[in-house]
C-alpha cells in the first residue's frame, strides 16, 4: 500500500469517526494504519539525517553523527 492510499484511508476514517462511533475492525485498521505512516515519516526522517552535514566557516564538511 502506498502511502498516499494509507493516508486517504486515514482521512476516511477520520471522517467516518466525526460522524458515528468506528467499529472495532475500523478502529484496528485505524492504528495499523497510523503506524505505517509514523513508521514512514521516521524512516524518512533517519534517511535525511544520515545525509546530513555540518558545513564550518572554513568550507569543511562533517557528517552528523548520531546522538550518545
Amino acid at each position: 500500500m502506498k502511502i498516499d492510499e494509507v493516508i486517504a484511508r486515514i482521512n476516511e476514517l477520520a471522517k467516518l469517526a466525526k460522524e458515528r462511533p468506528l467499529t472495532e475492525e475500523e478502529l484496528e485498521e485505524r492504528a495499523k494504519l497510523r503506524r505505517i505512516y509514523i513508521d514512514n515519516v521516521k524512516a524518512n526522517l533517519i534517511g535525511q539525517l544520515d545525509n546530513t552535514y555540518i558545513v564550518s566557516p572554513d568550507g569543511t564538511k562533517t557528517k552528523l553523527k548520531p546522538k550518545q
